[in-house]
């Protein structure tokens, strides 16, 4: 069985090192979209535990590999923005961050990751996979796969409501953990907690 890590916006594959070093004993797949230098995504072979952060969990559900045998969705979600009888974040957020980007890129994601908890400063941006997954953020919602899903959210998170921590993956058979104090950056606040619950997913 192999790890298969899929970090959300605004970060990249480096998002995973504390979290990723308590787990020695599986193959680490760790994907980066790009958004701060050449992107990477692995080639999956044989089964996989997907390992999913954020906007991370939609990109997998997007494009699950072939051999993915269950899910850890860590501060995760299907949808980001609200809809009529579904709790999210409001579109007209995304719709001011998409129209701020246009000429302060940088910007918006600084404001972003203070929001989310993450005050270290970043590298030079890829501004064209950023904009085109805030679209993303703001529209898609791709379908739950038929594989164990384990939602680990944090009860002080401060970029995802309660009602739509609720809501997440609602009528699906999921597993769902809190960490009441926890943030929206659980890997990097409480990776011990996260490694424990992905051993978990694992155990026989």
């Amino acid at each position: 069985m192999k790890l298969l890590f899929a970090h959300g916006w605004g970060f990249d594959r480096h998002f995973w090192t504390p979290l990723a070093a308590l787990l020695p004993e599986w193959l680490h797949l760790i994907d980066d979209r790009g958004y701060f230098g050449a992107p990477h995504r692995p080639r999956v072979d044989g089964p996989c535990i997907a390992v999913t952060h954020s906007f991370g969990t939609m990109r997998l559900l997007a494009a699950p590999p072939p051999g993915l045998a269950g899910i850890v969705a860590i501060n995760g979600f299907e949808r980001f923005t609200a809809v009529p009888g579904r709790a999210g974040v409001p579109v007209r957020v995304l719709d001011r961050m998409l129209r701020k980007f246009e000429t302060d890129p940088r910007g918006v994601l600084t404001d972003f990751r203070r929001t989310c908890g993450a005050a270290s400063d970043f590298p030079q941006i890829a501004p064209e996979p950023l904009a085109a997954d805030l679209l993303r953020l703001r529209d898609a919602a791709p379908p739950l796969p038929d594989v164990p899903v384990l939602a680990i959210h944090g009860g002080a998170d401060p970029l995802l409501p309660p009602e739509m921590r609720a809501a997440t993956f609602a009528g699906a058979g999921v597993r769902r953990m809190d960490h009441a104090a926890g943030g929206h950056l659980l890997p990097l606040e409480a990776p011990d907690l996260c490694a424990a619950a992905i051993r978990g997913m694992l155990a026989p």
